[in-house]
């Protein structure tokens, strides 16, 4: 599969505001700060489709895109840090719940960790939510350009270890860099593949 065409369909501020469009449907999600729009431009080929900030928690709201209409891209809000108003932080755990356990035609939870550190406490707490409610995912790293080739796999020991300790075992991972592209054909191929197969999610 390749990704020819990417349409912005809007920015919406509930799940119940989105258009229901009967596609699979992607969500990527991560802690503020973790790349999520510059691995968006990656993936769809496209240097301003998601808008990239130096400033974390510029995302507010669920924004869509259509992808060469056969699927949708949805860009969630990061949890975590970000220097906005206490009532606005609190609001985004609410609506990122409330998309991932109503959104019907949601395929898969791609989770996005930043490769350079440890495993955060609270992307170890977030995945261990998509388990208790049953949110199909996989887990993307990011940044991966910054990690030496020799040190990938003790990175990766120490962040799934953690991991390890409330799973039996872990869903796929991707290693992805908006720098050098790393990563983008296996992640497409694979949204391609659940597109013909949703239930290998």
């Amino acid at each position: 599969m390749q990704i020819t065409k990417a349409t912005y369909l809007g920015s919406f501020a509930s799940v119940g505001s989105c258009p229901v469009l009967h596609l699979p449907e992607y969500a990527f999600i991560g802690r503020s700060n973790v790349g999520k729009s510059s691995l968006i431009n990656m993936l769809c080929n496209r240097k301003d489709l998601a808008r990239v900030s130096n400033q974390p928690g510029k995302t507010r709201t669920i924004n869509l895109y259509h992808i060469d209409h056969a699927w949708v891209l949805a860009d969630l809000p990061g949890y975590g840090f970000a220097q906005v108003a206490k009532s606005m932080k609190e609001e985004w755990p609410a609506l990122i719940r409330e998309y991932l356990t109503q959104r019907e035609n949601l395929i898969c939870a791609f989770v996005l960790l930043d490769f350079r550190l440890p495993l955060q406490e609270i992307d170890r707490r977030f995945i261990a939510e998509l388990g208790t409610r049953q949110v199909p995912f996989a887990m993307i790293y990011t940044k991966v350009d910054k990690v030496s080739r020799q040190q990938r796999e003790t990175h990766t020991q120490a962040i799934e270890s953690v991991l390890l300790e409330d799973w039996n075992e872990l869903p796929l991972r991707f290693y992805t860099s908006a720098m050098d592209g790393e990563g983008r054909e296996a992640l497409v191929q694979y949204i391609g593949c659940l597109n013909d197969n949703p239930g290998l999610s």
